[in-house]
């Protein structure tokens, strides 16, 4: 009589293949909160300029589900579901800016991990009182 034994080997540490990947959301906020109430930028036009232009898998125009730009009063939204870097959205706020010709007056600052504001530059009175 042959006795079979069945042992099973289980390696710590290995990623099981069977686990699936947590989908995170990110959420970014981009406040436009001073110049919008000046009315020297439009948040819907800011809005429609960032549908077309962000990229997903190389491809603009190519959001789907996975990226949802969406505008709150002020402020504008991005969602995503895949991974979405903070610094693209500094990098096509900046080049918006630029193609209004805001880009001498505006400047993109990060107010917190989340969040970029617009603010505008801060100019000195005092220097140039100093120097008459």
């Amino acid at each position: 009589t042959t006795l079979l034994y069945t042992i099973k080997f289980e390696v710590v540490g290995m990623p099981s293949k069977t686990k699936k990947a947590k989908k995170v959301q990110k959420k970014f906020v981009l406040d436009c909160t001073h110049p919008a109430e000046d009315k020297i930028l439009d948040p819907s036009e800011f809005t429609t300029y960032l549908t077309e232009k962000i990229k997903v898998a190389g491809k603009t125009g190519n959001l789907g589900t996975n990226v949802i730009v969406q505008r709150e009063g002020f402020k504008v939204n991005v969602l995503s579901d895949i991974p979405f870097s903070k610094r693209y959205l500094k990098y096509l706020t900046k080049k918006y800016l630029k193609k209004q010709n805001l880009r001498d007056w505006l400047r993109v600052v990060a107010s917190n991990s989340s969040t970029y504001e617009l603010r505008y530059f801060q100019i000195n009175q005092e220097d140039e009182d100093d120097e008459s």
